[in-house]
């Protein structure tokens, strides 16, 4: 891969294994990243099998363009459109989708980007950066109780009132531009961290989760997902946080149970409605091999759910 910045790709052969990729089936691959699933993906497909990737970071984009497949198709989109991508395309189900979720080691790698407060760089955190408002643009404008809030709700971060308060009085003095002068606000801020991570961590997250719509977009594409599958047809999700996970693991957890009713409706259990999706087996977390040779592998979690035979295929 002729990329600056490699990229290990997490729980790789887990994720397209758990898609069981028909030779002739289409498959979504909603996080292109630098297209390590893509390829995997594409060795298991025979000639008449189909694959579309998104991303919405102009780079990945590029990336995938390198690809000379006539069963590849890259879109430079985020997986949030993926239903309004497929019918443009002309696709009314799949067979698979995968999403690998979260920022990506390039993204995280390329000092000019912003995600990272290993580099003194431009606070951006844009996943795509042809649109939309900096980190810095964002620091400039919110007002406490905005910044308190993504940083509690999207960062965890106990510590979310002083920093929001640091932040306003820091912008005062001078604009936030940097990733070091915002690692330097927060860390007057925060007394105590684990050991081994950076006062800044939490931090980062929630304004780079805020600043792409990461959750928001997630809750999302879930009910597309599942609305162009074809029964039979899997979904492979990996989450990096648990913000991510919660609301992977609920959606499906809902689409497996299928609509409740009152207990004391009298009714066949035959007649039950039942739910849109299976769950396929327990949650995949990396190898303790894998996370060895890749750290950023120790969060990740892999869930997988197949659609159930019953309804439409599309919607």
């Amino acid at each position: 891969m002729s990329d600056a910045f490699a990229h290990a790709t997490v729980l790789l052969h887990e994720a397209v294994e758990a898609l069981q990729v028909k030779p002739d089936g289409v498959y979504v691959d909603g996080t292109f990243g630098r297209g390590g699933h893509s390829r995997l993906i594409l060795e298991k497909l025979g000639e008449n099998g189909k694959l579309i990737a998104l991303d919405k970071d102009p780079t990945a984009v590029a990336a995938g363009k390198m690809i000379g497949d006539a069963r590849f198709q890259m879109v430079h989109s985020g997986f949030e459109h993926l239903g309004a991508v497929l019918r443009e395309l002309g696709v009314e189900s799949v067979d698979g989708v995968l999403l690998d979720l979260g920022v990506s080691s390039p993204q995280l790698d390329d000092e000019r980007r912003g995600f990272s407060f290993r580099f003194d760089a431009p606070l951006d955190m844009r996943m795509d950066t042809s649109s939309g408002q900096t980190a810095a643009e964002w620091l400039a404008t919110a007002d406490e109780g905005e910044l308190a809030e993504v940083i509690r709700d999207y960062g965890e971060e106990r510590f979310a009132r002083q920093i929001a308060r640091a932040i306003i009085a820091a912008r005062q003095e001078r604009a936030i531009l940097t990733t070091q002068q915002l690692v330097d606000v927060v860390a007057r801020c925060v007394r105590t961290r684990e050991a081994g991570k950076n006062p800044a961590t939490r931090t980062f997250q929630a304004i780079r989760i805020h600043l792409n719509r990461e959750l928001e977009e997630l809750e999302n594409v879930l009910p597309q997902c599942v609305g162009f599958l074809k029964p039979g047809g899997r979904m492979a999700i990996i989450s990096f946080h648990s913000l991510e996970d919660r609301i992977v693991k609920r959606f499906l957890r809902d689409m497996a149970q299928g609509d409740k009713l009152p207990k004391s409706v009298p009714i066949r259990a035959a007649d039950i409605p039942q739910g849109r999706l299976h769950l396929a087996g327990k949650a995949i977390r990396a190898s303790a091999a894998e996370v060895a040779s890749n750290p950023r592998a120790r969060s990740a979690v892999l869930r997988v759910a197949e659609r159930a035979a019953i309804g439409g295929a599309s919607g």
